[in-house]
């Protein structure tokens, strides 16, 4: 039992030794994965304060200071006031807004 034991622990001590320290693929540092989670909550922040923007269904994500949008939006203003709103959140490099548009329903 103690060779399981002990064989298990130095599996999860190799395995958390390889994994280096980048937060998550394309990022190289912690300090931008904060960086980019702060981002992430402003525009969040934004859209809840905003009644053009559903905070609901759009999500929101962020990568090296570019935002991406998606989700769904009753309107082409909505669409487009998100990708304004984002636009405006400091910090923010780029946005890539792939929010679509639902009509009907």
């Amino acid at each position: 039992m103690k060779k399981i034991l002990l064989a298990s622990m130095m599996v999860a001590v190799g395995v958390l030794g390889t994994s280096g320290c980048a937060v998550r693929s394309g990022q190289s540092t912690v300090g931008q994965y904060v960086d980019d989670a702060g981002i992430t909550t402003r525009v969040k922040a934004r859209f809840a304060d905003d009644t053009g923007v559903s905070a609901m269904r759009i999500q929101v994500e962020t990568l090296n200071g570019t935002v991406q949008l998606s989700g769904f939006a009753a309107s082409q203003a909505e669409k487009d006031k998100a990708g304004q709103v984002a636009r405006s959140v400091s910090d923010v490099k780029e946005v890539r807004n792939n929010i679509i548009v639902r009509t009907g329903n």
